[in-house]
């Protein structure tokens, strides 16, 4: 079986060497060990050599785990080479809805309050979460789910044509942002229970525009912290 691999680069790759993981019910080790391979013949793994953190910090800059120095805003609550999150206060927006919605056809363009909320950008996700407090969030804070069209009760948003910016980087932000809010909501996405209005989160944004502040109260618990949503890999 033949395996193609496009690395983005012309540069020619040899076999430097291979490590060795090993397992015996919990406990573990891992060792190194430098290809010695002839011209004429498969590359040998030669004698096993202990790991160091050096070793293992150059090889995770190889393949490409280095986070470039950034001057971190106030506003960014985490940041991993995968991952990037960041709250912004309770606000006012201007959001756009389909022209056809009977309930917020009306309302597009309009000016409408938004909460406290939590962006999480990993790779290509975008997932949101709402804070019923206007604050800073700490690690054990507990989260909401962000009662927006496009987004799931997990979190995550439906993309669509939105116009994203690349990458976790902390000067994309503003891009995550105006790339969420610029957009058209247009559907709900998935199950759950996504606000407490009685009618719904159609019915929270008509009520909601045009207010100065956003009804905390009608947001549902998400069951999730601050810390759990930044370990959370779904």
């Amino acid at each position: 079986m033949d395996c193609h691999l496009r690395l983005g680069t012309a540069d020619t790759l040899t076999l430097k060497g291979a490590i060795l993981v090993y397992q015996g019910g919990r406990d573990g080790f891992a060792t190194w060990h430098e290809a010695e391979g002839r011209e004429a013949s498969a590359p040998v793994l030669g004698p096993a050599q202990p790991l160091t953190t050096g070793f293992l910090r150059a090889l995770a800059q190889g393949l490409g785990t280095r986070i470039r120095p950034e001057i971190l805003p106030e506003t960014v609550l985490m940041r991993t080479p995968e991952a990037l999150m960041w709250w912004t206060p309770a606000s006012r927006r201007v959001m756009y809805f389909r022209e056809t919605d009977e309930m917020l056809g009306a309302v597009s363009g309009a000016v409408f309050p938004q909460p406290a909320l939590v962006f999480r950008v990993s790779g290509r996700d975008l997932h949101i979460r709402a804070v019923a407090t206007n604050a800073r969030p700490f690690a054990t804070a507990s989260l909401s789910v962000a009662p927006y069209f496009n987004v799931q009760e997990n979190g995550l948003v439906c993309q669509g044509s939105m116009r994203s910016p690349e990458g976790p980087f902390v000067e994309a932000i503003q891009g995550w942002e105006d790339a969420f809010f610029g957009s058209e909501f247009t559907h709900l996405w998935g199950g759950g229970r996504m606000c407490r209005h009685k009618g719904g989160v159609a019915a929270l944004w008509k009520a909601a525009a045009g207010k100065r502040s956003f009804p905390v109260a009608q947001l549902t618990d998400a069951r999730q912290t601050l810390q759990a949503f930044a370990e959370w890999e779904g």
